[in-house]
C-alpha cells in the first residue's frame, strides 16, 4: 500500500474575506473558496486561488454558511447550508466564471459533509435544522438531480468528506452537542461501512484527498481548536506535522501530496491559507508459499 512518508505545511496567500463555515474545492494551485460567515454577515463571496494568491470571482446566488462542497475550481458544486435560520436545499454549480442554480437537495441540511464531482457527488450527515440533532441521511447527485440513498451508520454533523462517489470517506464530526467522534465511515457508492478510527475525537475539521490517501486537518477536540493533522491510508490513521494555526470550520482542497486549507474560526474569522506538501512511499508486499 501507499503511505505518506514526509510532509510539511507552509503559508499561502490570505483570503480576501476572512470567514469560517465556508466551502472549498479544487487543487493546491487551482482552488476555490465560497460562502461562509465573516463575523458580521453570512456571505456569498467566491474566490479563486492560483497557488499563491486569492482573487475575487462571481458570487454564489445564495449566501450561506456550513454548506457542502465537491468538485474542482472550474466545475464546483455547492449544496445545502444555512442563513438566518433557513436550512437550504439549494444546489449550485460553478463553471470557472459564474454560479448557476441546479436541482435542489431533497432535504434542507447544513453542517454536512460532501465529496465527489459535479456529475457524481455525495451529501451526507449534517443537521436538518435543529443544531442539536444530527442526521445520517445521504443523497447522491448524478449531474442533474439528487436522490436519497442508504444512510450512514451513525448520524453526525460537522463531518469532513473526501474521495469520490464510489470510494468516499466521512471522518469525525459531532454525534450530539459536546460529543465529538473519531469514527470514520467509507462509502462504496451503495453502502457505508466502518473504517479505521481517527487518533482523536474531532469535529469542525476539513479533509482532502482520496479514500486510500486522505488528510484530515484542524478542527476541535472538544476542549479547544487544534492544529493536528492525520493521514489515512485506507486502513489506519497516522500523525502528520501540525498546522501553524489552530482553527475549526475551515475548508480544504487538493490531494494528500499537494493540499490546501483556508479560512476557519480561531478567536474570530481567519483569512490565512496553509499549503501541505507530502511525499508518498509505495510499500510492496510479496506472498511466500511454503512447499
Amino acid at each position: 500500500k501507499t503511505i505518506l512518508s514526509v510532509g510539511a505545511w507552509s503559508a499561502g496567500g490570505a483570503l480576501n474575506t476572512a470567514r469560517y463555515g465556508l466551502g472549498g474545492a479544487g487543487t493546491q494551485t487551482a482552488g476555490i473558496a465560497f460562502g461562509g460567515h465573516n463575523g458580521t454577515a453570512i456571505v456569498d463571496n467566491s474566490e479563486e486561488y492560483n497557488g499563491s494568491a486569492w482573487t475575487e470571482g462571481n458570487n454564489l446566488n445564495q449566501a450561506r454558511q456550513e454548506l457542502g462542497n465537491a468538485g474542482t475550481q472550474t466545475a464546483t458544486l455547492a449544496f445545502g447550508g444555512e442563513n438566518a435560520g433557513s436550512f437550504y436545499t439549494n444546489s449550485e454549480t460553478y463553471n470557472g466564471t459564474s454560479w448557476s442554480e441546479g436541482n435542489n437537495l431533497n432535504t434542507g441540511v447544513w453542517r454536512q459533509g460532501g465529496f465527489g464531482t459535479t456529475s457524481a457527488a455525495v451529501s451526507f450527515g449534517g443537521t436538518q435544522g435543529d443544531p442539536t440533532a444530527a442526521t445520517n441521511q445521504t443523497e447522491e447527485y448524478g449531474g442533474t438531480s439528487w436522490t436519497t440513498v442508504n444512510n450512514m451508520n451513525t448520524a453526525r454533523s460537522q463531518v469532513a468528506g473526501s474521495g469520490t462517489l464510489t470510494a468516499g470517506l466521512g471522518s469525525g464530526g459531532v454525534l450530539t452537542p459536546g460529543s465529538g467522534t473519531n469514527a470514520v465511515e467509507e462509502y462504496n457508492g451503495t453502502n457505508w461501512t466502518a473504517g479505521g478510527s481517527m487518533l482523536i475525537n474531532n469535529s469542525g475539521l476539513t479533509a482532502f484527498g482520496i479514500q486510500t490517501a486522505s488528510i484530515a486537518a484542524a478542527g476541535n477536540d472538544g476542549s479547544s481548536n487544534i492544529t493536528k493533522a492525520e493521514f489515512y491510508d485506507g486502513t489506519s490513521w497516522s500523525t502528520l506535522p501540525t498546522l501553524a494555526q489552530a482553527r475549526r470550520g475551515l475548508a480544504g482542497a487538493g490531494t494528500s501530496t499537494a493540499g490546501l486549507v483556508m479560512g476557519g474560526y480561531v478567536t474570530g474569522e481567519a483569512a490565512n491559507t496553509e499549503e501541505f506538501t507530502g511525499d508518498t512511499t509505495a510499500l510492496n508486499y510479496k506472498t511466500l508459499t511454503s512447499s
